[in-house]
């Protein structure tokens, strides 16, 4: 579930449960159907900003060697960086 799923699960259960009257829909208690999504939407929004911060890092590391023409010396560079 992703951070507009969660969103959205908890505007519909904000709505069933607080802009809704009682009773509209028969045998089922709107108000509990209600708190249930928003729970389970601020569920699915806590995991989902939790798996986007500890994703993969990947680090990248370059190494170059030239020899200078004028000295004839050997020199080497590194680089590294994350993606």
């Amino acid at each position: 579930m992703g951070i507009g799923a969660s969103i959205f699960l908890i505007a519909v259960g904000a709505i069933l449960a607080f802009a809704i009257t009682p009773g509209i829909i028969p045998n089922v208690d709107q108000s509990l159907v209600g708190y249930i999504l928003m729970g389970v939407g601020v569920l699915g929004l806590i995991i989902s900003i939790v798996m986007m911060s500890t994703g993969p890092r990947r680090r990248v590391s370059e190494s170059r060697r030239m020899v200078d023409p004028e000295s004839g010396e050997a020199v080497t560079r590194r680089d590294s960086r994350e993606l």
